[in-house]
């Protein structure tokens, strides 16, 4: 499991509720007291409680007493946290190798798997050899029907050149 889905999933159930969304939007504009929470989003100052609670202990809201009331903020740099933890979770899952046939995107090899980009798309990726090149025609046939050539081993398509421009100028 990545290091980052714990952030993730702790943010995303407290920010998994429509009012607790809206109260974090006007928490961001604003430190409001229980009360003035309450008037804004149109709930009771107990509903207002029970949602702090809920953002209280994923981390994202803080309070302070002033007088007789507390005044709750965002605690910005844990949203911002969270923030960059979901974007980094996305790109390590754009790293993946995308399969030529179907273009799904399967992750890159664990340590003792072997690099095989179509274990994906076939459909009996356990009857693969060590390397596509080794694979039999009766396998490709198998695996991918009769498509022409296994994805892998399928030189890609000749890089087009500019119009007026000669091949390796």
């Amino acid at each position: 499991m990545s290091a980052q889905i714990p952030t993730i999933r702790r943010v995303a159930k407290a920010l998994g509720d429509d009012t607790r969304l809206r109260l974090v939007d006007l928490l961001l504009g604003h430190e409001l007291c229980g009360r003035a929470i309450a008037v804004r989003l149109g709930i009771s100052e107990a509903a207002v409680s029970q949602h702090l609670r809920v953002l209280k202990q994923a981390g994202l809201v803080e309070a302070e007493r002033r007088g007789r009331f507390r005044h709750y903020r965002i605690k910005r740099a844990v949203l911002e946290h969270a923030a960059r933890a979901l974007s980094a979770w996305g790109t390590a899952a754009a790293v993946r190798i995308p399969c030529p046939v179907t273009g799904i995107a399967a992750a890159p090899p664990k340590r003792k798997e072997k690099a095989m980009c179509c274990r994906s798309c076939c459909e009996h990726p356990e009857r693969l050899k060590d390397t596509p090149a080794s694979c039999t025609p009766e396998q490709i046939r198998e695996c991918h029907g009769e498509k022409g050539g296994h994805p892998c081993t399928t030189p890609p398509p000749a890089a087009a050149t500019e119009p007026g421009r000669e091949p390796g100028a």
